[in-house]
């Protein structure tokens, strides 16, 4: 009889328990998606009631709150060194980083829920992290209309961080605290896979969940191999089997299905493509705009359980994939510094889509595009999945900063990588940059004027560096995330992201009257610079009819111009 009542009461109370931990999502119908504030309690109430489940606060974002990651471990341990030397698969799990995006994050508190309390059951050897909210600003900027796209919730966040930063670009230049408590999180966990919750925007189909995932090239090594090959095929099939039929993210509006479409360019702003540089797997779920809101916090559910699962399945292959890779990054000598698709090789992607019709505006009066949702099809669609490295550049010994340069040595430090500083003014000879041409967004992207088609000429010098500049030798797991960062013609180097625009303003000048006297001067005393000018001056009758353009000539060829001016500071030893 008492071991009947004991039975009877551990149930009420699990019943009572479940009950008072609904989340906003389900309390609502499915129709609304947790608050900020609603969702932090609910997650410290979850972690009181139950010792698998913890909350770790981290640094503050730009909102001024604090940035959160909930911990699930079976084991109740949370020390993720030791989850790593057990051998087990730690899963990070971002969501919010566009809060009007709000599909993880109820689906991670219904998932972290049902784990705590036993209704879903995952793999062992699998431990699971969720930053609950990402972009807290933006959470707590809530409207009913920006997602104009977008069906439901009732209403939601905003993309903007509280800078009005898209996080989703900030990865690499780390102008946020969000970013910076980010990647603190990240190399804290060192996940091996990384889960970035979004919903798609685009053309319309059938498929309630899309997936992009880190370009396996890109990704590169044994990991890249296995993720294509052996993980990314089991996702399909077992969201297939969980009647959620999955397809490559849909990289098109208007396309033309014959021709197919490219997988997506994931540069290292994005959260795939910084993961990449760690070779961490990354995989971005998109959910379809157009489909009910509770449909998609389900699917997006079920990926997540998916993954976990096919984690645990899969768990040696994919670490001995990782520590493989890691390995071979510390001996490669040449690293890809931009990528293009191969327009020859493609792959066959099942696509479930409506026809792309017209017919004639309400507004406009003119014809307009509509997917015909009475004319469904499915078909085989080419999907060019396969990348080409495009510039490509030799790791040097070492790189070496100049002190001065703070913001881009604490965004190196923030990623692990090993400085030393100088004990003593040294001079070295070293490979310098000079930057020849260039040219600058017009418009702001992202608090930025980007740099691209940028040209440099390479010259050895000997340049004397001070006590306390930086060196960092390669050789290490972060050799890629300094390569693709330091090296100018990198898709996202820092270059491109303004932080040494300094070096490309002249400081010092000279008066045309008084440089007349010092240039003639000089030309005597150096005829081979007198033989270039008369030789430009044949060559481009523009020049030769501006008196400033030639005495620019022999001030930038003489030693007086100074050397700082283009001269990218940042140093290759390569001997």
């Amino acid at each position: 009889m008492k071991i009947l009542i004991l039975t009877l009461s551990i149930f009420l109370i699990h019943t009572s328990f479940a009950q008072k931990i609904q989340t906003p999502f389900e309390k609502s119908n499915n129709t609304q998606t947790t608050t900020y504030k609603e969702c932090i309690q609910w997650y410290k109430l979850l972690a009181a009631t139950n010792g698998n489940i913890k909350v770790v606060t981290r640094d503050t974002t730009d909102a001024g709150y604090p940035l959160h990651t909930i911990i699930f471990s079976y084991d109740k341990t949370f020390d993720a060194d030791l989850w790593h030397t057990q051998n087990k698969v730690v899963i990070l799990v971002n969501n919010g980083i566009h809060p009007g995006e709000p599909d993880g994050i109820d689906a991670s508190m219904m998932l972290l829920r049902d784990l705590a309390d036993g209704t879903l059951i995952i793999p062992q050897n699998v431990v699971l992290a969720v930053i609950p909210i990402y972009n807290i600003g933006g959470s707590l900027n809530r409207n009913s209309f920006t997602r104009v796209n977008q069906n439901g919730p009732e209403s939601y966040g905003f993309r903007g961080n509280a800078q009005n930063l898209d996080l989703n670009r900030d990865f690499i230049k780390a102008d946020s605290k969000n970013a910076r408590a980010f990647t603190r999180i990240f190399h804290w966990l060192k996940p091996d896979i990384l889960v970035d919750n979004h919903v798609s925007d685009g053309a319309d189909y059938q498929h309630t969940m899309t997936l992009l995932s880190t370009q396996h090239n890109k990704l590169g090594g044994p990991v890249g191999e296995f993720m294509h090959n052996v993980f990314e095929p089991a996702l399909f099939k077992s969201m297939l089997q969980k009647n959620w039929p999955m397809c490559p993210y849909v990289n098109f509006e208007e396309g033309n299905l014959e021709k197919g479409w490219d997988a997506f360019n994931d540069a290292p702003r994005y959260s795939t493509g910084y993961a990449a540089l760690f070779q961490t797997i990354c995989f971005m779920p998109e959910t379809h705009m157009l489909k009910p809101f509770a449909d998609r916090v389900k699917s997006t559910y079920a990926f997540m359980q998916t993954v976990a699962e096919q984690s645990g399945a899969l768990a040696e292959d994919l670490l001995a994939a990782r520590r493989a890779s890691a390995e071979a990054v510390k001996q490669q000598q040449r690293f890809a510094l931009s990528w293009q698709v191969d327009t020859v090789h493609y792959e066959l992607v099942n696509f479930k889509g409506y026809a792309a019709d017209s017919a004639v505006s309400q507004v406009t009066g003119m014809n307009r595009l509509f997917y015909n949702h009475r004319k469904p099809f499915e078909k085989q669609v080419k999907f060019y999945n396969t990348f080409l490295p495009g510039q490509v550049v030799t790791k040097p010994k070492a790189y070496i900063i100049p002190h001065g340069w703070q913001d881009v040595v604490e965004r190196l430090q923030l990623n692990g990588v090993r400085l030393q500083q100088l004990q003593n003014d040294t001079a070295l000879t070293v490979e310098v940059y000079h930057i020849k041409d260039y040219k600058s967004l017009p418009r702001p992207y992202e608090k930025h004027h980007r740099n691209y088609n940028i040209h440099l000429e390479t010259t050895l010098e000997t340049i004397h560096f001070l006590a306390g500049d930086y060196i960092t030798y390669t050789g290490h797991e972060t050799d890629r995330y300094v390569v693709e960062t330091l090296e100018p013609l990198a898709d996202d180097s820092f270059f491109s992201w303004n932080f040494f625009d300094a070096v490309l303003q002249q400081k010092e000048g000279y008066s045309d009257y008084r440089w007349e006297d010092i240039a003639a001067q000089y030309l005597q005393q150096h005829p081979e610079v007198k033989e270039q000018l008369q030789a430009r001056k044949k060559a481009d009758s523009t020049f030769a009819a501006s008196a400033s353009e030639q005495l620019r000539f022999v001030y930038t060829h003489s030693p007086w111009y100074e050397p700082a001016h283009n001269r990218y500071p940042v140093y290759r030893l390569v001997n």
